[in-house]
């Protein structure tokens, strides 16, 4: 049976991984079922290891100084992890673009956590910022595996026409996204599993991009609300693998398929498929998300992102569905900026948005059928 509980956590989803399966070129079927299997076998370590947890509560790295630390590790395509440690912390740039981009991700992760919300570090507890690269060959994917972080390099090994991904650390928001995975893990605790499971993708996707926007220094207005831009190479169309701006059009691509997630419950996919639809349906509180931090306008992580967090870190629990995601960062706008404030009005109109109203029923997904079939179709 599988372990909702402790399912790992890619920020490619398998349906992509499907959609190259069927209908990629012969090069790129073999790379996606070889990374389906990987998957599968991950999962299966995963819970293994995760039911010794339950007896021995495994020792997290701590920082040596309980500030920030990070050791960036190469496993050399091998499979054996962490691999060799090739940057620590204070340590100059590496000659390799990937040690450089995860010690920087990761950093800046850090640092917005700290410096905006208070949170010293994934645990809040000074935990160490491991991070491996080069994980196996032709590996397209990331993953928080519960203590680090681990990234493969995309297509590289095959001929330039047939390659879909580039390295995985080229995007910082992808490595805020499995990070922030982390913070889940330790507060809410969101079951990977239809509603609570898109939320754990959610708030994923939410702190990913707000990595990318303090790093930037962009506004709400400014930023492209994409996540993995630059993921892509410029054999596929697409932008990137979702939008919070307008999901459904992250990429249309003949081999990928088409971006499947929906923006409003009405277009809720129902599917026993990628845990009940975690990247999939995480469209519609991304969306949500996204209003609001429109309408307060400025910095999106000062304001959206706060009451995010503390709903995140106060309130969401293992469970929680998409109504009470919109209830608690609704309340949550209120203690933090006041009763009726722009702040929390914001937060009603982006549910409203999506078709959620606050301390409304839990909307029932219409068109659920047809959505479904459309996906099916898709996939």
């Amino acid at each position: 049976m599988h372990n909702h509980r402790h399912s790992l956590e890619c920020i490619l989803p398998e349906h992509m991984l499907e959609q190259i399966a069927t209908k990629g070129s012969n090069a790129q079927k073999q790379m996606a079922m070889d990374n389906i299997s990987v998957v599968y076998q991950l999962r299966a370590e995963r819970a293994m290891r995760a039911s010794l947890a339950d007896l021995f509560a495994p020792t997290m790295p701590r920082a040596a100084d309980g500030g920030k630390e990070r050791i960036v590790y190469d496993v050399k395509r091998g499979t054996s992890l962490p691999g060799t440690a090739v940057r620590r912390e204070g340590d100059p740039a590496s000659a390799d673009a990937a040690v450089n981009e995860a010690y920087d991700g990761s950093g800046v992760t850090y640092d917005l956590y700290k410096e905006v919300y208070g949170r010293n570090s994934i645990n809040n507890n000074a935990m160490r910022l491991d991070s491996s690269v080069h994980y196996r060959t032709g590996y397209d994917n990331a993953f928080w595996d519960g203590k680090q972080m681990v990234y493969g390099d995309g297509d590289e090994n095959l001929p330039a026409e047939d390659r879909l991904f580039n390295r995985f650390t080229i995007a910082i928001d992808i490595i805020g996204h499995e990070l922030t995975h982390g913070v889940t893990q330790f507060e809410a605790k969101l079951v990977y599993s239809q509603q609570p499971g898109a939320l754990n993708e959610h708030m994923s996707d939410v702190f990913g991009s707000l990595v990318k926007q303090y790093q930037s220094r962009q506004t709400a207005a400014e930023a492209d609300w994409i996540i993995g831009a630059g993921l892509f190479t410029p054999n596929v169309n697409g932008v990137g693998i979702r939008t919070m701006k307008a999901p459904g059009s992250a990429y249309d691509d003949p081999v990928l398929g088409k971006d499947p997630q929906p923006a409003h419950m009405k277009e809720y996919v129902s599917t026993p498929s990628d845990n009940g639809g975690v990247h999939i349906n995480s469209g519609i509180p991304n969306h949500a998300f996204y209003r609001a931090a429109m309408e307060i306008g400025g910095y999106a992580w000062e304001k959206a992102g706060m009451i995010w967090y503390v709903t995140l870190r106060d309130k969401l629990g293992e469970n929680s569905n998409f109504q009470q995601c919109a209830d608690f960062t609704h309340q949550t706008a209120g203690e933090l900026f006041g009763s009726g404030s722009l702040e929390q009005q914001a937060v009603k109109n982006g549910w409203a948005g999506v078709g959620i109203a606050i301390g409304g029923e839990t909307p029932e997904p219409k068109g659920c059928l047809e959505a479904t079939l459309r996906f099916l179709g898709a996939a």
